[in-house]
């Protein structure tokens, strides 16, 4: 099952990881204040953002993804899929019986 690492902007990160546990495709997602540093368009940026890491389980993980990118502000958003490689069962089980 994945945790997906998303960046966005802090005005977007309280909708985004609402709309996500609401509509059942996350069953959690944390959020933490992060800065990037990054370049686009040729021009380095540093740039405050929040990190939001969204519990899914494979079979959300598209729709999740899907409904990020609609709900994101930038042309190009940061989403990152990470394969656990273990994991407690009582948590796994919690997050399957989470998510539709």
């Amino acid at each position: 099952m994945p945790t997906v690492y998303i960046t966005v902007p802090p005005a977007a990160a309280d909708e985004i990881a609402e709309t996500l546990v609401e509509e059942r495709l996350a069953a959690c997602v944390n959020s933490v204040s992060t800065t990037s540093t990054y370049r686009w368009e040729g021009e380095i940026h540093h740039d405050d953002e929040i990190v939001l890491l969204a519990k899914t389980t494979d079979d959300a993980y598209g729709e999740l993804v899907d409904r990020v990118q609609t709900l994101h502000p930038h042309d190009v958003p940061c989403i990152e899929r990470f394969d656990e490689a273990d994991v407690l069962e009582s948590f796994a089980q919690w997050r399957a019986e989470s998510i539709d």
